[in-house]
């Protein structure tokens, strides 16, 4: 498979914040394909393009690209709830019509990280965010893969049934999974419209984060201006001030690049680990996401 080719701006980025070498990748990609066929507990894509996002997220270290891919693969098999819902399942367009995960098209500059809208009060408690998605971005978006990724977490109309979801085991497994387990570079979370019992649930999930991602947490409640010091204006939906298009038209662009994605989506699933074959302990969800100490009941007031 061929790689695509970054652009001008992203590759000199890469070069000197990911410490990419355009005469070393073959070479890693190769070292990563041949370790992978000798571990029988995984099952993980092979494409060049998937694993140079794991390369790249881990700044060509290949150990840890190799913990990184067996953490992520993990992750899929021990916290099924957060995968569980398939392109192919009404749900899934439901929830991208509700507006719920909005990955904004526009971009401040040719190296500028991707932003990502997160609106939980879009939908009801009882449904979960698209992990499809993300998938799709890992493999077709060269600028959240080298750039990074900064995400706005608009709290409007989220409930305490919002909250009492976020139970510790919860916050736990969301910290790994995207935290650890993805090849992430988190460049920063922007909460908006913040409502009584946030402090609860940020503070705890403050807690679990290392200490970068900890500095990278800003809370502008209404102050939209304060945001826009950081994500700037224009590239932010109408609907935030921006003209970066409605929320509506950015929904309609994914569901269409999800049609685009279907077989690679399809094929994803059957990918994972199987923990009786792994060489060594294996890993559970107890043991990848158990809590100590006093963390393991928060309260509302």
């Amino acid at each position: 498979m061929t790689l695509r080719p970054l652009s001008t701006e992203l590759a000199e980025k890469a070069r000197l914040e990911l410490n990419e070498d355009p005469n070393r990748i073959n070479d890693d990609l190769q070292h990563i394909k041949d370790w992978l066929a000798k571990q029988p507990h995984l099952r993980a894509r092979t494409d060049d393009q998937w694993l140079i996002a794991f390369l790249r997220g881990c700044k060509f270290s290949l150990e840890r690209t190799k913990e990184k891919i067996d953490l992520y693969y993990s992750v899929r098999n021990t916290a099924p709830d957060f995968f569980r819902i398939k392109h192919t399942d009404p749900l899934f367009n439901e929830i991208l019509d509700l507006g719920s995960t909005v990955v904004l098209p526009k971009l401040a500059s040719p190296d500028a990280p991707r932003v990502t809208i997160i609106r939980p009060g879009q939908y009801d408690a009882d449904k979960y965010p698209i992990a499809d998605v993300l998938s799709i971005l890992l493999m077709d978006d060269d600028n959240m893969v080298v750039a990074g990724n900064q995400f706005i977490l608009d709290l409007d109309k989220v409930t305490m049934s919002h909250f009492l979801q976020m139970t510790p085991m919860t916050m736990k497994k969301m910290v790994v999974a995207s935290q650890d387990a993805l090849p992430l570079r988190m460049k920063g979370t922007h909460y908006l419209n913040t409502p009584a019992g946030f402090e609860t649930v940020f503070n705890a999930m403050k807690s679990l984060l290392n200490t970068k991602n900890q500095s990278r947490l800003y809370v502008h409640n209404k102050n939209y201006e304060d945001m826009y010091k950081y994500v700037p204006k224009e590239i932010l939906p109408s609907e935030y001030g921006g003209n970066g298009g409605t929320v509506k038209e950015i929904t309609d662009y994914w569901k269409k690049k999800v049609e685009e994605y279907s077989d690679f989506l399809e094929a994803d699933y059957q990918y994972g680990t199987d923990e009786t074959k792994r060489l060594g302990k294996p890993k559970t969800a107890e043991n990848m996401f158990g809590l100590e100490g006093s963390f393991r009941q928060l309260n509302f007031d």
